[in-house]
């Protein structure tokens, strides 16, 4: 039989478990509408290639900055999101062509397909900033088969192509607010946290759900 000083802190215990559930629900919910906020505001380059094999590795490589470097062209006057999406999306046959291009000069003949498409993505730390898991929109470059390990970025804001310096005053440009940019950035030093979190309430709410 237990104590009185027993169930005491057991108590104690338990109210700290609760009070310790109850803050990280809290900033799940905030951190996962942060995501929803930045997921609003970017366009993110997702290329898959055909196998792991090294070669098929090194050609998506090569895919990968052909596209980037078109893309880059083709967005760096759109304002917002918006813009940038309705650009790429009257460009995706040419960028499709400009990746077969690449894997032909390659001496492959992989088809490719690109395509624009909400994409699931876990938490990414880049050279610079981090993104937190959540969906976002994708160009999506799909080499042969796509069963390779796959790179992503953002080709909007052009985080990717933007020195660690300018990440900052890419994402001011592309509409993020400071506090976006400040945990992105890793100015706020909670962003691991953060980002941990919005996993774990996605995880919570995809239970609900079921």
């Amino acid at each position: 039989m237990k104590s009185a000083e027993q169930k005491k802190t057991l108590k104690t215990i338990e109210l700290a478990l609760l009070i310790g559930l109850a803050a990280a629900l809290l900033i799940g919910a905030v951190s996962l509408r942060t995501q929803e906020s930045l997921s609003e505001k970017v366009v993110r380059l997702h290329v898959l290639a055909n196998s792991d094999s090294r070669e098929d590795q090194a050609l998506k490589l090569r895919v990968r900055d052909r596209v980037l470097a078109r893309t880059t062209e083709l967005l760096e006057k759109s304002s917002d999101r918006r813009e940038a999406e309705s650009r790429l999306r009257g460009r995706l046959l040419e960028l499709e062509a400009i990746a077969a291009e690449e894997i032909a000069a390659a001496g492959y003949d992989y088809a490719v397909t690109a395509q624009l498409t909400n994409t699931h993505f876990p938490t990414k730390e880049y050279d610079g900033f981090a993104l937190p898991a959540g969906n976002y929109l994708a160009l999506r470059i799909v080499i042969g088969g796509g069963e390779g390990q796959n790179w992503w970025c953002v080709v909007f804001p052009p985080l990717c192509t933007a020195a660690a310096a300018d990440v900052p005053a890419s994402a001011m440009a592309a509409g993020f607010s400071e506090a976006e940019v400040g945990l992105i950035t890793e100015e706020d030093r909670g962003y691991v946290l953060k980002f941990k979190a919005v996993e774990w309430w996605e995880a919570l709410r995809s239970k609900w759900e079921d």
